[in-house]
């Protein structure tokens, strides 16, 4: 059988054309083709079109009737509205502080209760003052800019009834001496804090790390970047201040008298 083939019917001249089927059908896929691709493009820029006039007219409507003031201040009215008030304030305070544990900061505490620094302080004060009250068993502590609740210390003897009591860390003459050193000199070093008391640390400030009296504050910016020692807030909580610069005034013969007692502690080791 010959090649099968369509003729189709030129309405435009007299003549016949012929043209193979698999041409008519690839010329009529082209075709339906880029009528989809057509349709397809216009509905996507009329609602492209359609979205920007609704924009544009919506903001246009809205900066003809409110002028901008007015809506600054709808802002602030509104987020003053969202502000808890000062009960609520407070309690959701305490029930932070319960949660935590630690002390928390202040930064922290107005963060999460979505209020300034001022209010935050306000809400802190008056949780103190309800603290104070003999009906509470509860104290209200200020480590530096942190905040923490603890049971009041004369309530002790009834913890101690339905709970095991704690071990407090034996601070030794030698770790003492450590800390003191470390407390009215820090941030220091290691190889400080041994020129000073004569001998060797290493041992007396890994205890006192170990006890979270002591902790590594960073690096000193010197060859070899040695570790930098520093206080902690249990430190703050063991001795009862509220920051370092709430100790007593060290007498200068305490150092001399540090570097005696470390050389007869060398000396009783080496049974000299």
């Amino acid at each position: 059988m010959g090649e099968v083939q369509i003729r189709l019917q030129n309405i435009n001249s007299d003549g016949d054309s012929t043209i193979p089927l698999e041409a008519a059908q690839d010329s009529m896929r082209d075709s339906v083709q880029d009528t989809q691709d057509n349709v397809r493009n216009t509905i996507q820029d009329h609602i492209k079109d359609t979205r920007e006039n609704v924009r544009d007219t919506i903001q246009d409507n809205v900066s003809d009737t409110i002028p901008e003031e007015q809506m600054a201040g709808s802002t602030e009215a509104a987020s003053e509205a969202q502000e808890p008030d000062d009960d609520t304030l407070v309690a959701a305070m305490e029930s932070i502080l319960f949660a935590m544990g630690d002390a928390v900061p202040v930064g922290s505490i107005a963060a999460a209760l979505g209020v300034s620094r001022e209010r935050t302080l306000q809400a802190a004060d008056t949780l103190a003052g309800r603290c104070r009250l003999r009906s509470s068993g509860l104290a209200l502590n200020w480590y530096e800019d942190s905040i923490q609740l603890s049971t009041k210390p004369e309530l002790y003897e009834y913890l101690i009834r339905i709970a095991s009591e704690p071990k407090k860390p034996k601070l030794t003459p030698t770790l003492l001496e450590t800390l003191s050193i470390i407390a009215y000199r820090q941030p220091v070093t290691r190889m400080e804090v041994e020129n000073i008391r004569g001998v060797n640390s290493d041992f007396a400030i890994n205890r006192l790390v170990s006890y979270d009296l002591v902790r590594e504050v960073g690096r000193k910016e010197v060859p070899g970047r040695p570790l930098l020692f520093g206080t902690t807030q249990q430190f703050l909580r063991s001795f009862g201040i509220r920051s370092v610069e709430e100790l007593p005034e060290p007498d200068s013969s305490h150092m001399e008298s540090f570097r005696e007692e470390a050389e007869e502690e060398v000396s009783s080791k080496l049974d000299i």
